[in-house]
């Protein structure tokens, strides 16, 4: 892996994917269009590359960037886009606590939660991709800290790190009605039990929250897609 280790995408295709959620019992099934995905989460050094800033408190170029708030990402997305001299996509609107997600936009964006799924499954309908000490750092493998990403197996369409090591940050709210601004996390991190380590586990946070266990990977609509 060279120094801009991270910074790569792949392609997800098409596909259906069925959502679930525990509080409320309930299930619902979502289209998902072709799409690119960062095939690490988003690394410390590229983080700071594009930012500037290192706000992670473990410290290391390929460790995952985490202590990074929901608003800290699509910032991030916004920044990288104009690097690459891409369209945007996000609109944030100061003092509404809001931004809006321009669909036509061809730059860089937070996955959905459908997309994130979707993709973290690669066509398998267990609860994970494989293994889960092959796969992922959690509480039972990762000594109790991040670890470099890649190092691990990756998904059937090369995705590293999808569970464990940080939790992702997803565009989506949680439930509006009952949680406000609250945005998806999905994954699971090092800290956490296995059983927050499956494709279907949703949590959620506030959107200015910050912790060494979350971070975020980066997408991107397919043009015709």
């Amino acid at each position: 892996m060279g120094e801009s280790v991270g910074d790569e995408t792949v392609a997800v295709p098409t596909g259906r994917v069925t959502l679930s959620d525990r509080r409320t019992q309930r299930s619902w099934a979502v289209e998902v269009a072709s799409f690119r995905m960062s095939a690490f989460p988003v690394t410390q050094e590229w983080y700071a590359r594009v930012t500037g800033e290192r706000p992670s408190t473990a410290r290391g170029g390929r460790l995952p960037v985490e202590g990074v708030s929901w608003w800290d990402a699509i910032r991030f997305c916004n920044a990288l886009s104009r690097r690459e001299g891409l369209t945007p996509a996000y609109e944030v609107r100061p003092g509404t606590g809001n931004a809006d997600w321009d669909t036509a936009a061809d730059g860089y964006r937070l996955p959905t939660e459908a997309e994130w799924e979707h993709a973290c499954r690669a066509g398998s309908t267990g609860p994970r991709y494989g293994p889960l000490d092959e796969i992922a750092w959690y509480r039972g493998n990762a000594d109790d800290r991040l670890h470099p990403v890649g190092g691990l197996q990756p998904n059937a369409w090369g995705l590293y790190d999808m569970l464990g090591n940080v939790w992702d940050w997803c565009w989506d709210l949680y439930d509006a009605e009952v949680y406000g601004t609250y945005r998806v996390l999905r994954g699971g991190g090092w800290s956490d039990e296995h059983w927050s380590c499956r494709a279907s586990v949703r949590r959620r946070s506030h959107p200015t929250f910050r912790i060494d266990d979350v971070g975020f990977r980066v997408a991107r609509s397919m043009p015709g897609a």
